[in-house]
């Protein structure tokens, strides 16, 4: 069997549905390839058993490529300054405090907090640029705007600017209508909000399969 190249986003605490996708629709075999995109943590209710698991695969030898989200970057920044740890609160991350039973992300055991301080923020491959939320096309060189690879929720995709490659991301969760739609242009909207079960349209973790650009869902289980 070919190997396979898979990217998903948002996973936002949900262990449980990210495991389903992986062992009951997606079926991963030790060949394939795994990109994650960022948003481990935060909302839902298992961030340490997303983390857990990401780790297993690769003790396992699964190829697994994680990148950082904005709520990864609000965890680490979180850890000693007081203005960050709000604003990250105010944005779901004490249920990450309760996932690792802490109440400061500085107690966060020190393994965890590599892995977030570790993650890059893009990654090019032949075909596709991976970001979790967008890049900067006005600035002379996107590649260097951080800033918007974290929290860009607007931008044109322009192919001439990202050497032909189309950009794959998440961060904006929208219908799977809409992510299906985006398949044929310049950037791939992939999150489908499945830390948001209770909203019409959304729920579900996606998957791309980058070869044959087919996708994949699995419902909140968590």
């Amino acid at each position: 069997m070919p190997a396979r190249r898979f990217v998903v986003p948002d996973i936002h605490g949900c262990a449980r549905t990210f495991s389903a996708l992986l062992e009951k629709i997606l079926n991963l075999r030790p060949a394939d390839t795994l990109f994650l995109l960022g948003d481990y943590t935060d909302r839902g209710p298992r961030s340490k058993e997303v983390v857990d698991r990401i780790m297993d695969l690769r003790k396992k030898g699964q190829a697994v490529h994680t990148l950082r989200g904005n709520h990864d970057d609000m965890l680490v920044r979180s850890c000693g300054n007081p203005e960050y740890l709000r604003v990250w609160l105010l944005n779901g991350g004490g249920t990450t405090l309760t996932s690792f039973g802490v109440e400061d992300p500085c107690q966060i055991p020190p393994v965890y907090r590599s892995f977030f301080s570790r993650l890059p923020f893009f990654l090019e491959l032949d075909d596709f640029i991976l970001v979790h939320a967008g890049l900067n096309l006005q600035t002379p060189d996107p590649f260097t705007d951080t800033e918007a690879m974290l929290w860009s929720r607007s931008f044109t995709a322009d192919l001439h600017r990202t050497r032909g490659k189309t950009i794959i991301s998440g961060h904006t969760p929208v219908s799977r209508e809409t992510i299906r739609e985006s398949l044929g242009t310049g950037h791939i909207l992939l999150d489908n909000g499945c830390v948001y079960s209770s909203q019409p349209g959304l729920g579900t973790l996606a998957a791309l399969e980058l070869d044959t650009l087919s996708l994949y869902f699995m419902k909140n289980i968590d």
